[in-house]
């Protein structure tokens, strides 16, 4: 029986041969650039069974690629098979997408290839095209909107639902004022954003249209001039809330027209020249610019280093989220340790569904950050694994089990992972467990001079494992947003040479991990925050906050391999949780967090 991806991939490859294409290239994006897409645009996905987040499909005649990272190399070898898709790993040895095409190719090769010019942004377009003048080629990007769309039958449309604002400082008119500043610095009339995590903070507006992620699918045009136009599909929501916010971005010169009208955008801005960032701008709409003769400008949108520093008031609501979260994780990792010592039969995905009924418990809860990572043993070596939705693993009662979760609240974003010991652990298990929790107290322990970029400090959560031989794929830390998403740029703390600095008002996750494929995986992951320390002759000095609020399971730990300095941090987190959670529990979810915070020493287990 042929499989069901590889007859869809054989679709594709018909279409290819009526219109002459030599390639086709199919993204795990949507027309913003979005690392979570909506349904309609998990085009890899429907196309090749791979369910991981980031991933890029390369069809020729005789060859279907996917190129993904480390996160899903062992996933994707056991979600391709029988699709005749190969893996290509990025960040090894093997070219990349615009390296790979000229070899397969050769060299002076006339090439057509089609991009799906709605989910392909402008700049990988550009990158591919001029990928094949160094091997003295030529390549034509054809770009096709929905480029499967004739055979991809009951796809799902764009998703619309209400719409609601949030208070910040200094607010939405503030924000547009310092915009259209922005722009005249830049010499340019207007700025066009496309991202749909700078749209929801520019207007203080969230809704629910991507799963997990408060964003509202749209288009912002901002005019030095006049007022702005936001790009909006939401003719099927008719309720009080989303009209009281049309009403309120009215008041504040924000027209809103539909979200199909950024096509005449050309029509609509009157002006000369329009900065744009082509990070995230599409194919599709950055060709038809460039058509109507509009001057654009290309450069990073400004609005991802604004929003990436939180005021004094998020900050505050933060701490205020991680201490509801942190009762939640409480609570359930209480519950965990019950069934597994009353024998219940528990499995990977009711793990994961409990720990959201005890989220969604509180007012302040909107939605799960991501979906939950809930993995055992094996499972566990697999980063960003997808708890299957039927027939789940069962947990056991040895080993580890790793949970990596979030929640979207009305005071903000969190994000957290904990690995626990079900029961009795192996030596290679608990020698992992404790040197990832090395590598964690290093990084959240940090104390850095001012304008330090966290690729600068990724060496000091590696250090312990690399003393072992052992290391992890992923970065260490991403930045995250404030009842936006769970991954926000432009910080980060990966060995990738980023310069941005690492700036008071960040926030950065701290989630170091070791994946042994067949085995065990392990990851201990806190939210930080970025404060200033102190200043003397030598500068000013920056330091982390740590946010999250969840005891680390101790009895994993081989105290032999902890130093005095971690044992106390460990110690002095731990009793902090106990503080902050412990009057929010109930009495025996007190008594238990209490057993599990007691002070560790050299020599105890």
């Amino acid at each position: 029986m042929e499989n069901i991806y590889a007859g869809r991939i054989e679709a594709l490859r018909a279409l290819m041969r009526a219109k002459d294409w030599d390639a086709a290239i199919i993204g795990g994006s949507d027309p913003h650039g979005s690392e979570y897409p909506p349904e309609r645009y998990r085009q890899v996905a429907w196309l090749s069974g791979f369910g991981g987040e980031a991933a890029t499909l390369v069809i020729c005649a005789d060859h279907a690629g996917l190129w993904t990272d480390s996160r899903y190399f062992i996933q994707a070898v056991q979600e391709l098979e029988g699709t005749g898709v190969e893996l290509h790993k990025l960040g090894t040895s093997q070219p990349d997408i615009p390296h790979w095409l000229p070899e397969y190719f050769g060299d002076g090769a006339e090439v057509t290839i089609a991009m799906d010019s709605l989910a392909t942004g402008a700049k990988f377009a550009d990158t591919v095209r001029k990928s094949f003048e160094g091997s003295g080629g030529n390549c034509l990007i054809a770009a096709v909107p929905d480029l499967l769309g004739s055979i991809w039958e009951d796809r799902p449309p764009l998703p619309q639902t209400p719409v609601f604002t949030v208070d910040s400082e200094p607010g939405r008119s503030g924000k547009m004022e310092r915009l259209r500043k922005f722009c005249r610095r830049k010499n340019c009339d207007g700025i066009l954003l496309s991202a749909l995590d700078d749209i929801a903070w520019m207007l203080d507006v969230r809704a629910l249209d991507i799963e997990y992620n408060p964003y509202v699918i749209s288009y912002l045009l901002v005019p030095v001039e006049g007022d702005a136009v936001w790009f909006v599909l939401k003719e099927k929501v008719e309720d009080s809330q989303t009209e009281r916010s049309f009403r309120e971005l009215e008041e504040d010169g924000i027209r809103t027209a539909g979200y199909a009208e950024i096509e005449e955008i050309a029509d609509i801005f009157q002006g000369s020249a329009l900065y744009a960032d082509m990070g995230s701008l599409n194919l599709e709409l950055a060709e038809n610019l460039k058509v109507s003769g509009l001057e654009l400008t290309d450069g990073r949108s400004p609005v991802q280093m604004w929003k990436s520093l939180k005021t004094k008031s998020e900050q505050e609501a933060l701490r205020d989220a991680h201490l509801r979260d942190g009762v939640a994780m409480e609570k359930f990792l209480y519950w965990l340790d019950r069934s597994m010592a009353d024998e219940r039969t528990v499995s990977e995905r009711d793990a994961a569904l409990k720990l959201g009924q005890l989220r969604a418990r509180d007012e302040n809860y909107i939605s799960d950050s991501f979906e939950t990572i809930s993995a055992w043993g094996p499972a566990a070596a697999l980063p960003h694994y997808c708890t299957p939705a039927i027939n789940a693993p069962l947990l056991h009662p040895e080993g580890l089990y790793l949970c990596d979760s979030g929640g979207q609240y009305f005071c903000g974003t969190t994000d957290i992972t904990r690995t626990v010991p079900l029961g009795e652990c192996s030596r290679l298990e608990m020698e992992d467990y404790t040197l990832v929790l090395k590598g964690h107290i290093a990084l959240a322990s940090a104390i850095f001079p001012e304008g330090t970029p966290g690729c600068r400090i990724d060496a000091l959560a590696r250090e312990p494992l690399w003393n072992a031989r052992r290391n992890y794929g992923h970065g260490t830390g991403h930045g995250v947003g404030f009842l936006l998403g769970v991954h926000e740029g432009p910080q980060d703390i990966r060995q990738n040479l980023n310069p941005v600095p690492l700036t008071p008002g960040m926030v950065c996750s701290d989630e170091p991990g070791i994946y042994r494929e067949g085995q065990h995986g392990v990851r201990h992951e806190n939210l930080l925050l970025c404060v200033e320390d102190s200043e003397n002759s030598f500068g000013k000095w920056l330091r982390f906050e740590t946010l999250t609020l969840c005891h680390f399971d101790t009895s994993a730990i081989l105290t032999e391999l902890m130093t005095d300095t971690e044992l106390q941090w460990l110690n002095d987190y731990n009793e902090r949780v106990y503080r902050a959670i412990s009057p929010l529990l109930e009495t025996s979810e007190r008594e238990w967090l209490r057993s599990k915070t007691l002070p560790l020493t050299k020599g105890m287990q």
